[in-house]
């Protein structure tokens, strides 16, 4: 009888726990080859002159693959990289392993959804099934209350109807054992220089800050405070950067919070990082929805830079020479640490987009380079709100642009004359 055989495409999923598709992978199995691509498409120029993925952001990567790879040789095994594109290697693999099967975790965005075509199509050709799961959101796509094609565009309405109506999966258990393909040759790691940054990529490093930041005497909760139920001004958990990875399950996020709060009262911080974790899966229902077309239909402030003075500012705003003291502050510390609180880049983008009149989608690619946390629904939806555009571009729930103009001290009809 015919070993069934399934290899693993790991993605944006870096994680045991949580992980559905590698649970069913091993289950129905008789072993798993886990691979991840280190894709060139990923670390090349944009048409907008900045790198696809910046230092900072390559490194995370690199960290949290490093990570997972750690995890199988725990258990016996390994995971095999590859550089080059997953079209080119995975008829190969399949043919040379035997694979049966391969699984892996759709995505949502254009690039990556038609990566996933493409290497549907050649599987077809050698009659292997590619199985898709979905494991990025807090909730499951089938336990939303109303089909993709209905999912209501306004956020607040999306954020009422799912909160009432569709309910939190509880997460698979991390395996405990894995049988592995066996394989003499598992490729390398890339070699980066090391740059500090404000984390670690990996699972074990996400877990640890997770639990960190839910513990008695973390920061989330407002010291001085009998109950604490008083949102920390400034807050930001930071965990962004390994739920984009997939290092961090959202459902575990989710149930650890909750767990928090039963043991130590609710906190308007909780209600943040639920509401964060919100946000991730509108945006994402909404490019699954609208494709490209949620952040095509925007007006835009300007034609894309040409002239020697827009230039100027734009490189300006990239290096926080503007002269104005909070966009400076934070273009500094996105530059130096690849990461701003999701106000700084409201603050940042406003600047960009109003005051410089430099064109939004210039702005959204300098964040794909830079953002550690670089996701790209949630980067591209709220660069488009910010601009005018998008779905919810009316709701206050969206984007307060008063609020903005405000910060930056400067008269809304002024920055928009």
């Amino acid at each position: 009888m015919k070993l069934k055989k399934i290899l693993v495409w790991f993605r944006n999923d870096l994680r045991l726990h949580d992980n559905e598709m590698l649970v069913e992978a091993i289950a129905k199995s008789d072993g798993i080859l886990p691979v991840y691509f280190f894709d060139p498409r990923y670390f090349e120029q944009t048409r907008y002159g900045t790198a696809k993925s910046g230092h900072i952001r390559a490194q995370f990567l690199i960290e949290s693959v490093a990570a997972l790879r750690a995890s199988f040789q725990s258990m016996g095994g390994d995971l095999l990289l590859i550089s080059g594109t997953p079209e080119a290697y995975i008829p190969q693999l399949v043919e040379k392993y035997e694979i049966t099967e391969v699984y892996h975790h759709r995505e949502v965005a254009a690039a990556e959804t038609l990566i996933s075509a493409n290497v549907e199509d050649l599987l077809w050709k050698q009659k292997v099934n590619l199985k898709h799961f979905i494991g990025h959101t807090l909730y499951n796509k089938e336990d939303l209350p109303f089909p993709i094609k209905d999912i209501p565009d306004v956020f607040s309405q999306f954020k009422k109807k799912t909160e009432r109506d569709a309910s939190v999966k509880a997460c698979f258990e991390a395996p405990q054992e894995i049988i592995f393909i066996k394989n003499s040759e598992w490729g390398e790691l890339p070699v980066y220089d090391y740059v500090p940054a404000y984390a670690s990529g990996g699972e074990q490093e996400g877990l640890a800050h997770l639990q960190s930041l839910l513990a008695k005497d973390s920061a989330i909760y407002v010291k001085g405070s009998s109950k604490a139920t008083v949102v920390k001004p400034g807050f930001s958990s930071k965990l962004s950067a390994w739920l984009t990875l997939g290092c961090l399950s959202p459902r575990k996020v989710y149930w650890q919070i909750k767990a928090a709060e039963a043991k130590f009262g609710s906190n308007g911080n909780f209600n943040q990082l639920i509401l964060g974790l919100l946000w991730r899966d509108y945006f994402r229902f909404m490019f699954k929805k609208h494709g490209n077309a949620f952040v095509k239909e925007v007006e835009l402030h300007s034609s894309l830079v040409a002239s020697s003075e827009e230039l100027n500012d734009l490189e300006q705003w990239k290096n926080g020479l503007t002269g104005h003291v909070l966009v400076d502050q934070y273009m500094l510390q996105l530059n130096t640490s690849g990461f701003i609180p999701h106000a700084a880049r409201l603050l940042v983008a406003t600047f960009l987009v109003y005051i410089l009149k430099v064109n939004w989608t210039i702005g959204a690619a300098y964040f794909e380079e830079k953002l550690i946390d670089y996701a790209p629904a949630s980067n591209w939806g709220n660069w488009a709100i910010v601009a005018g555009g998008g779905k919810d571009s009316r709701s206050k729930n969206a984007f307060d642009l008063d609020k903005q103009f405000k910060l930056l001290n400067i008269p809304q009809s002024d920055a928009v004359a």
